[in-house]
């Protein structure tokens, strides 16, 4: 019975750790959870090779991390204050871009970033982000691919893998502009 238990227990811990399948599309819903190992026509990197990036200072560091908004009901004299984005130095912020579906200005407001990134050249690298185990990083990458960026890197353990090894973070302002 023992056995039995035991292999249970580590059945259980590789599905804990499986990594999705790529999808067809965009992912859509339930944005935190595990990704896929793959993203096709990206070069997927980890915290290593992505600091490697960093270093050589040609590639953009996009960071897509969502920014909650503002409640709408909030009683009159409340005092809100926005949640600190701490990420990679140097990267830019185009936060809500990493949805399945995006809004018209949503999908300008991701294009005008990475124009700006990118000093408008597609072939210039960039390197999109999030947290772990965070779908928007991975639609962010798949829809640059899909206007025609061709030097896309994914970062799927996102600023968490980053600030793991020990890297250097730093408080990130949103791109102007959504």
């Amino acid at each position: 019975m023992r056995g039995v238990a035991v292999l249970f227990l580590i059945l259980a811990a590789g599905f804990a750790h499986a990594q999705a399948t790529e999808p067809e599309g965009f992912r859509m819903e339930e944005y935190r959870a595990p990704v896929p190992a793959t993203l096709e026509g990206a070069t997927v990197v980890g915290p290593e090779e992505a600091h490697a990036l960093w270093e050589a200072g040609e590639t953009a560091f996009i960071d897509v991390l969502p920014r909650a908004p503002k409640p709408a009901k909030l009683p009159p004299g409340t005092i809100w204050r926005e949640t600190p984005r701490v990420s990679i130095p140097g990267a830019i912020w185009l936060p809500n871009v990493g949805f399945g579906a995006l809004a018209e200005v949503t999908d300008a407001y991701f294009r005008a970033g990475l124009e700006a990134a990118t000093g408008g050249d597609k072939a210039h690298p960039v390197l999109f982000f999030c947290l772990e185990n965070c779908w928007m990083s991975w639609n962010a990458a798949k829809r640059a691919l899909g206007h025609g960026y061709t030097r896309v890197y994914w970062l799927p353990e996102g600023s968490d893998g980053w600030a793991l090894f020990g890297y250097p973070v730093e408080e990130l302002e949103p791109v102007p502009g959504y």
